[in-house]
């Protein structure tokens, strides 16, 4: 299984789909060697490495009916929709605690990208290099306008999810040959325009990279996914994402629908395995 990268791609609560494709791997014990994510995909990969059947699931879906998770309350009093003290916090250290040995003591490496407010370029941590990757993944979920930004080892940070949505390059760069990569867009799903800009040049004046980014990330995005087409009619890229849109949106709070899209997520890993198990064994 040498130089084979798992990326994950964020998408708010979209990422409950990830959650099912990895707990499929876990239940297989399909361990890659190299993972890196952003956002939702980040969350998902801590507790994939610590090898936590089921906890992506709970931390989600049983927890979004309680307010402190998320809620507009929690918008006015703190300014981030979803509770980030709550989530990467109290729900890891106490209500259903990650295993930080395990996550410690695994082989694996994990990338979390995130993005720098000023630049707009993405900025990467691995936890081999000795990153908090609980506080990193939570600069990777700091979504623009629902949630301020992360101060972390001298950067102002947000959502990865804007410079570097799916970061398959990245994952080239450090020396991966071939790609499993989960998505949580159906598959004719194409990014339209930013329609917001004068609302982002307001909200964030400080702040003329982060603006870019988000100005220009449809063709970021757009490119990205043609590229992984190119590298996947290529033998090179294995997809698995949803086969059609769920209308789950980014921060859907009906249990049912978080359950469904879950579910469909590991019935898509569990269906695909065996030819999953075929192209990672060629060349």
């Amino acid at each position: 299984m040498e130089k084979i990268g798992l990326v994950l791609e964020g998408g708010g609560m979209k990422g409950v789909f990830t959650g099912g494709v990895l707990d499929l791997f876990i239940e297989k014990n399909l361990f890659f060697p190299y993972v890196i994510g952003v956002s939702a995909g980040a969350c998902n990969a801590l507790s994939y490495m610590s090898k936590q059947y089921g906890r992506n699931k709970r931390v989600t879906i049983d927890y979004i009916s309680d307010p402190r998770y998320l809620s507009y309350r929690n918008l006015l009093r703190s300014k981030s929709i979803f509770g980030m003290d709550f989530i990467f916090d109290e729900i890891p250290n106490r209500l259903d605690p990650f295993d930080y040995e395990s996550f410690q003591q695994s082989e694996q490496t994990l990338v979390v990208g995130t993005t720098d407010c000023f630049t707009g370029e993405p900025v990467y941590f691995s936890n081999k290099d000795g990153y908090d990757m609980v506080q990193v993944t939570r600069a990777s979920s700091s979504l623009p306008f629902v949630a301020l930004p992360v101060e972390l080892e001298g950067y102002t940070l947000m959502d990865g999810g804007m410079a570097d949505p799916l970061p398959i390059r990245k994952s080239i760069e450090d020396g991966n040959r071939k790609h499993v990569v989960v998505m949580t867009k159906h598959k004719d799903y194409v990014k339209r325009p930013f329609q917001w800009k004068w609302a982002a040049e307001k909200m964030y004046p400080q702040f003329p990279g982060l603006v870019e980014t988000m100005i220009y990330r449809h063709e970021n995005y757009n490119e990205t996914l043609r590229f992984i087409r190119e590298l996947e009619e290529a033998g090179k890229v294995f997809v698995i994402q949803p086969e059609t849109d769920m209308k789950v949106s980014r921060i859907e709070k009906k249990r049912g629908k978080l359950t469904e899209l879950y579910e469909q997520g590991y019935r898509s890993a569990e269906t695909l395995y065996e030819d999953l198990l075929r192209w990672m064994e060629t060349g």
